[in-house]
Formats: C-alpha cells, structure tokens, sequence
C-alpha cells in the first residue's frame, strides 16, 4: 500500500511547491482536486493538451496520482447545476485518461427534495450515473464513490442498491471508514462484503465523545468529529490487515478535517501513524 492525501486543504498553493512539501515528507501518491477551471488540476487543460507537462511535473517530484477528484453533486435539482456537475464528472475522466489514472474519486450525490435515498438511487442515480460510468468504461476508468453519509452511500443497504441499480463492474467506492464508524456500522463488515468494489481508500479517523453522547444522545450535536488517523477510534492496524486479506494494496489518502491540527501537521502525524502499519 502506498500512503497519500487529498490535496483539497491546499487550495490556493501552487502544484509544484505542493508536489515539493510531498516529496520531502515522504507522501508516495496524491488525490489531485480536479475542476475543468479550478482545482490543482485543470481538466479542461489537461484534455486541451497539457496533459504530458503534468504528468511529468508529479513524475519529476517522485509522487503518483492516485485519482482525480471531483466532488460535486451530479444530482442536484436544479437542471443547469445537474448537467454542469455530469459535465466536470466526465471531463475529469477523459483527462485520467490522458494522465494515465485510472481512479475518478466522486461522490453518490444526494436525494433530491422530497425523495428518500432509496428513491433517488433507483430513480436519479440509475439515470444520471448509467451513462457516466459507461462512459468512463470506454475509456478503462474506474469510478469510486465516497461514503459520505450525506450522500446516498449512508447505510450498507444503500451501498448494496446502488451497485444493483448500476452494476458495473468499473463502479466502486472510495472507501472512507470513518463514516461508518460515528454511525455505528461495521467498517470491517463493509470491507469484506464489498470486496471487490474497493478502488480507493480514505484514511480519516474519527473521534467519539462518549461523556458527550452519554449527555445529548446519538440525535444530539458534538459527540464526534473526524480527525487524522491515530487520533480516533480506529484500529487502523486491524483495518489495513483486513484490506490486505481481500487484496486491496492501492493507496491510502489521508483526508485532513482534523481541526485540532494545523493543514501539514496533521498530514505529517498522519502519514507517519500509517507507516508504521504499512
């Protein structure tokens, strides 16, 4: 497994002294925020013609993209929204294709108003995301799905409908355990049962307050909140022994939301818990 982080708290810094502040803390892979005009990759450049001169820069700095990331909502109500987030969705697989990745990192999308999750998995996602995903087939790309709860991806009944409704084999996750963890499902349950859709992982703990929950209860507000990992309740030895039992050795990117860390301390006490389980 190779130890990597999502560059999204770096918005703002230029790609090249990111790639240099990687290289130097030892970070073997990146999920490059992707946005046909924003982000740390442009896709819109990249399909344009500039894909050899990025795909040389991470070269240069020793450090491989592990996926484009391009988090935004493919089913938001509004029409214009809608298609303008299928379009980023697509134009970032074309340009995996061009850089030599085969990882998309998105997310699920969520229910429209007035729709339950599973109604707008089998309506909205099955619509939406059938000729995404055969799109991005065409092209040798997988697409990973974060679990974000807020999405459609809450509960493993939500997971096993989703892969129903689309069941694609270059349809996946990107596996982020700390969801599952405040919400009381099993993560290790999550990895064997869906084996084989597990293109991507997320390496975020999160922490419980249980003086807290005792006090306001699971409906309540401050009893969890994400953190680096180490920090949380995660055994991440046990977690990474179990995706090594099912022959995951991709990467694991660490997502910084840890407020009680500042942006490159918390990627360096989160690399550095990893190596040593890695």
């Amino acid at each position: 497994m190779q130890i990597g982080f999502l560059t999204a708290p770096f918005h703002g810094s230029p790609l090249d002294e990111l790639l240099l502040w990687a290289q130097e803390e030892g970070f073997e892979a990146a999920e490059v925020v992707a946005h046909p005009e924003a982000g740390h990759i442009h896709t819109s450049k990249v399909v344009a013609g500039e894909a050899e001169e990025v795909a040389k820069l991470f070269r240069n700095h020793g450090i491989r993209i592990s996926s484009l990331a391009t988090y935004q909502n493919a089913l938001d109500p509004d029409p214009q929204a809608r298609k303008q987030a299928s379009d980023a969705l697509r134009l970032s697989i074309d340009a995996a294709k061009m850089l030599g990745v085969d990882v998309v990192c998105t997310i699920a999308g969520m229910a429209p108003p007035g729709k339950d999750k599973m109604a707008a998995i089998e309506q909205d996602f099955a619509e939406v995301f059938t000729p995404i995903v055969d799109h991005a087939a065409k092209k040798g790309v997988r697409i990973a799905l974060e679990n974000w709860y807020a999405t459609l991806l809450q509960g493993l009944d939500h997971w096993d409908r989703v892969f129903q409704v689309v069941p694609h084999p270059n349809l996946g996750l990107n596996f982020d355990p700390s969801h599952l963890y405040w919400m009381q499902v099993d993560h290790i349950e999550a990895v064997h049962r869906f084996a084989n859709r597990i293109f991507h992982v997320h390496a975020k703990d999160c922490l419980v307050s249980q003086h807290v929950l005792r006090q306001v209860g699971v409906l309540g507000r401050g009893w969890w909140r994400y953190c680096i990992p180490g920090y949380g309740g995660i055994h991440w030895g046990e977690f990474i022994a179990h995706l090594r039992s099912v022959k995951y050795d991709g990467v694991l990117s660490i997502e910084h939301e840890d407020s009680a860390f500042g942006r490159e301390e918390g990627f360096k006490k989160g690399r550095r818990h990893l190596a040593q389980l890695v």
